[in-house]
């Protein structure tokens, strides 16, 4: 089966989600026990692709052949579809396989039956095979399958909640951007198509030769995936999204926006590598800039602690954009504060899935205690709560960039490149970053501290061990940051900024 597991990895939660409503009639344990099978199966087959594109170079699966040559038709032609995986595609799907690891005995839990539990679970797992196709897939018809198989699960797991008021209105304002988001890449993959008559990634990539129509395709392209992203100005739809969603079905809503950014990442380093003119790295760094600093500004107003996360969230967005930006700018010259800078951005994207996801979670264990999230009606909860408070903070100071936390350890080879480039984005970054700070410090004072109040007794256990596995991580990934940069941000850095060449070989051959 190992010589399968690109395709099992996409295959058993797509069909695992259609199924856990057939087995939830048989009786629910035996739905939850079929999730968390389906869950760690998956993540067993992304951690041994990982372990095999370390160790072994690119992964290209063919559907219905044994190698790519034995699908080459005359002048090398790719006639079957594949999964191209290399080192930046296994980070992602490390990120996205340890993320449904954490969130979904987190959701076992914290969804009511009656709250539509079963449907929850299902569209969960068809998001994270979406997730996963969109990480593996090597030809832009099938990434635009995966990219609506997302936003058709995500855009139900906001809004299923019909009975709360407002997340029907957050899964529409959702669907309309995803929408146009997907109308957007399938007209740039029409284009493509119309003028050199293939899908397949690395095929038209060795044929882009900068030509108007490839120029119409990129604008399409970049418009289409920063609305998937959440990127500033067209990033309104992430906060009522995240906020809207239950708190253990955020954790995939975030990894969805990444593999959006993975996707703009692999269009523009893989398709368009040998095309590109610096301004396109100057308008992703230019809306980085922007998206970490209307982020910040707008927690700062909110009262709702969710809302006040996921606007911290949209806001580190902005970095893993500014430090891939810099590196796109770079892409001609290859300096070496360019690919710091690769680095950053791309350890941030880790990072924040952690972070971010821990935030989410701590939410979700007080909205869980207390009913509400309104940080006028909360306080004192770190009295009753010690364990989610400390892991509150914990994530605050690291989604801030404290050292010796895993923020600052990314956002420093983020600052490191970003100033050697122009010390305006870096001073832009470091007072973002400020100015966070100051709004979850009020955040953790309104929600944590004051006097003793009233909580429900007994957190449930797996609450805790799916935070405190996040918990962990955070603390591992600042304290020794080398490993990871050198083992796994490294490879999936250089896959973008000087595999190109690799990616095509492996596929088309010489």
């Amino acid at each position: 089966m190992s010589v399968h597991a690109p395709i099992l990895a996409i295959a058993v939660p797509l069909l695992g989600g259609f199924a856990a409503p057939l087995l939830a009639r048989i009786h629910r344990k035996v739905r939850d026990l079929w999730v968390l099978l389906v869950v760690f199966f998956s993540g067993a087959c992304v951690g041994y692709v990982a372990a095999h594109i370390l160790s072994s170079g690119i992964w290209v699966y063919v559907l219905g052949a044994r190698n790519p040559q034995e699908t080459l038709a005359p002048g090398g032609f790719p006639i079957r579809i594949m999964l191209t995986v290399d080192a930046m595609s296994a980070f992602m799907g490390l990120i996205a396989g340890f993320l449904a690891l954490v969130a979904f005995p987190f959701a076992l839990k914290y969804i009511p039956e009656e709250e539509g539990k079963t449907l929850a679970l299902t569209l969960s797992l068809l998001l994270l095979a979406g997730i996963l196709g969109l990480a593996y897939t090597g030809d832009l018809f099938n990434f635009f399958v995966f990219l609506e198989v997302t936003s058709i699960a995500a855009c139900g797991i906001i809004g299923f909640r019909t009975w709360i008021s407002r997340a029907p209105e957050a899964a529409f304002k959702t669907m309309v951007l995803f929408s146009l988001s997907g109308l957007f890449f399938l007209l740039a993959s029409a284009f493509l198509y119309g003028e050199y008559g293939a899908l397949n990634l690395a095929y038209l990539s060795a044929q882009i030769k900068g030509t108007l129509v490839d120029k119409l395709a990129l604008a399409l392209f970049l418009a289409g995936l920063i609305m998937k992203v959440a990127a500033a100005p067209v990033h309104f739809w992430a906060p009522d999204a995240y906020g809207e969603a239950p708190a253990a079905k955020t954790l995939l809503l975030v990894v969805n926006t990444q593999v959006s950014l993975y996707g703009l990442w692999r269009v523009l380093f893989t398709l368009y590598g040998g095309a590109l003119s610096a301004g396109v790295g100057w308008l992703v760094t230019s809306l980085g800039l922007l998206t970490m600093v209307v982020a910040a500004f707008m927690a700062l107003v909110q009262v709702d602690l969710g809302r006040l996360v996921a606007y911290g969230a949209v806001s580190q967005i902005g970095y893993m954009m500014l430090g891939v930006g810099v590196g796109l700018v770079t892409l001609a010259g290859r300096p070496d504060y360019g690919f710091v800078a690769m680095k950053g951005g791309i350890f941030h994207m880790l990072n924040d899935a952690l972070t971010v996801g821990l935030l989410f979670l701590c939410v979700g264990a007080v909205e869980w205690t207390k009913g509400t999230r309104d940080l006028r009606e909360l306080g004192g909860l770190g009295h009753g709560l010690p364990g989610v408070a400390l892991c509150f903070l914990l994530a605050s100071l690291a989604l801030a960039g404290i050292p010796p936390l895993n923020g600052f350890a990314s956002k420093i080879l983020i600052y490191e490149g970003s100033f050697r480039l122009s010390p305006i984005l870096a001073a832009v970054a470091v007072l973002a970053s400020i100015l966070l700070l100051a709004v979850f410090a009020r955040a953790f004072h309104g929600a944590f501290l004051g006097p003793r109040a009233e909580v429900k007794e007994g957190l449930p256990w797996v609450f805790l061990l799916s935070m405190g596995a996040l918990a962990v991580g955070i603390l591992v990934l600042g304290l020794v940051p080398g490993f990871f940069v050198e083992e796994l941000v490294a490879p999936a850095a250089k896959a973008l900024w000087h595999g190109r060449a690799l990616y095509l070989a492996a596929v088309l051959g010489g």
